[in-house]
């Protein structure tokens, strides 16, 4: 099963380094996939889950991050690119632009991608994959 870092996120939640470009390049470092929140405003690129935070260059985005748009402006330029993205808000599932089936969390739809914050738990058959808090946990599991 895959496990995707949420915003980088392998031991838990460190909301004050979510999303921090360096904090996501040492998940992808470590040998996992990450989920990132990415803005696009005033042509320029930024991470962050509330707000454009950390501005970062169109060539950080690699293939093992999944990009999570927080903005339109954000889905209109991706639209065409090679990277794997996806938008929702509250919706219980999307696909992404690769896709995958990506749902809400503890939403769970077989062969589909399942956001769990939590520590490692009985999970249902036949899941792609977790986007977790708790990475490593999860991939020792």
């Amino acid at each position: 099963m895959l496990v995707i870092a949420h915003r980088g996120n392998l031991q838990g939640r460190k909301e004050h380094l979510e999303n921090n470009p360096e904090y996501i390049l040492q998940a992808i470092n470590q040998g996992f996939e990450t989920e990132v929140d990415v803005w696009y405003v005033n042509n320029a690129w930024y991470l962050g889950h509330d707000f454009p935070q950390y501005e970062v260059g169109f060539n950080y985005f690699v293939p093992q991050m999944w990009i999570h748009c927080k903005n339109l402006e954000a889905v209109e330029q991706l639209t065409n690119s090679h990277l794997n993205w996806f938008w929702h808000e509250t919706d219980k599932i999307t696909q992404t632009s690769k896709g995958y089936l990506w749902c809400y969390p503890e939403v769970y739809v077989e062969d589909a991608i399942v956001v769990v914050l939590g520590l490692p738990h009985k999970l249902p058959k036949n899941l792609k994959g977790v986007c977790t808090d708790y990475a490593l946990k999860w991939r020792d599991k």
